[in-house]
């Protein structure tokens, strides 16, 4: 058996899964707040809760940040509480086993590589569009994190091509100006909304008002799509993948699916595009999924 938990900001998540990837157990508990000992227990909990069901079983953890190879401390994480901590040895040290932990990123796209949308193929790159913007890289179902361990994180490059209206580009949390991350996020895409018609909205809302024939939420939306399509052609660029895989709530716009494929195909360096750009198969489960695929056998 198989344990993935997917530690986010509000919410830590946890799965069991057989060996033929079959969900057997699932729970979700409130992430404590700014409580790092208590996100340690919050995990132990849910481990030994899966565990009196289904017997011992490898745990993965999907987090975001990553191991800095340089201190063995996380880095880059949001939960900010969680940086500068050995979390994976004091992950270990608590549940009394080795633990594999991974970019929450990298674990989607494990997830769909595995048994999702993207099954089968050789290079995936996984891209969550959501809170922030991230990406993580499988090549033969497994994670590259780099010699860094920052592959995958597109986010945090400037946006491509960018137009005079687009530059210097809103500031980055990072420290940086014009993140991909500061238009593609789910913050980023309400912004602009609101900068264009000084009208508060959500993602959900723009993309409901753009399908009814709002003429600034049309706009809205046509210059967000034209953004993912420069940043990920750039990806194409650079590894050239068999599929891309979109997650993160600004996954779920319908309309990427169809408009996409030309539009990056416009601006990659290649005469035909033939990179399937797929919706994932799991949605809001593959971070938590992809955790437990981190250990290939049971142990």
């Amino acid at each position: 058996m198989r344990i993935g938990i997917d530690l986010g900001g509000t919410k830590i998540e946890g799965i069991a899964l057989g060996d033929d990837g079959e969900d057997l157990w699932r729970r979700r508990v409130a992430t404590p707040a700014g409580d790092y000992d208590g996100t340690l227990a919050a995990i132990r909990d849910l481990v030994a809760a899966a565990e009196q069901s289904f017997g011992r079983g490898s745990v993965g953890i999907a987090t975001p940040g990553a191991i800095s190879p340089a201190t063995g401390l996380l880095k880059n994480s949001n939960s900010v509480v969680l940086n500068g901590r050995p979390l994976d040895r004091d992950l270990a040290e608590t549940l009394g086993r080795a633990v594999r932990l991974e970019n929450d990123a990298n674990c989607f796209a494990v997830s769909e590589a595995a048994d999702g949308a993207a099954a089968g193929a050789r290079v995936v790159f996984g891209v969550i569009l959501g809170t922030g913007v991230g990406g993580g890289l499988v090549v033969d179902g497994r994670v590259v994190s780099g010699r860094n361990r920052i592959a995958g994180e597109w986010g945090h490059a400037p946006l491509p091509w960018p137009r005079d209206d687009e530059r210097p580009g809103p500031a980055c949390y990072c420290g940086r100006r014009g993140c991909i991350e500061t238009f593609l996020s789910g913050p980023g895409f309400a912004r602009d909304f609101h900068a264009m018609t000084r009208r508060e909205a959500t993602p959900d809302a723009i993309v409901a008002a753009a399908a009814t024939g709002d003429e600034a939420a049309r706009r809205c939306l046509d210059a967000y799509m034209d953004r993912l399509a420069r940043g990920l052609a750039m990806v194409v660029d650079v590894l050239d993948p068999d599929a891309v895989v979109l997650g993160g709530g600004l996954s779920n716009i319908d309309a990427l699916y169809a408009v996409l494929p030309a539009l990056v195909e416009r601006h990659a360096f290649t005469d035909r595009l033939d990179t399937a750009i797929v919706k994932n198969r799991h949605g809001d489960s593959s971070g938590v999924r992809g955790a437990a695929w981190l250990w290939p056998v049971e142990p």
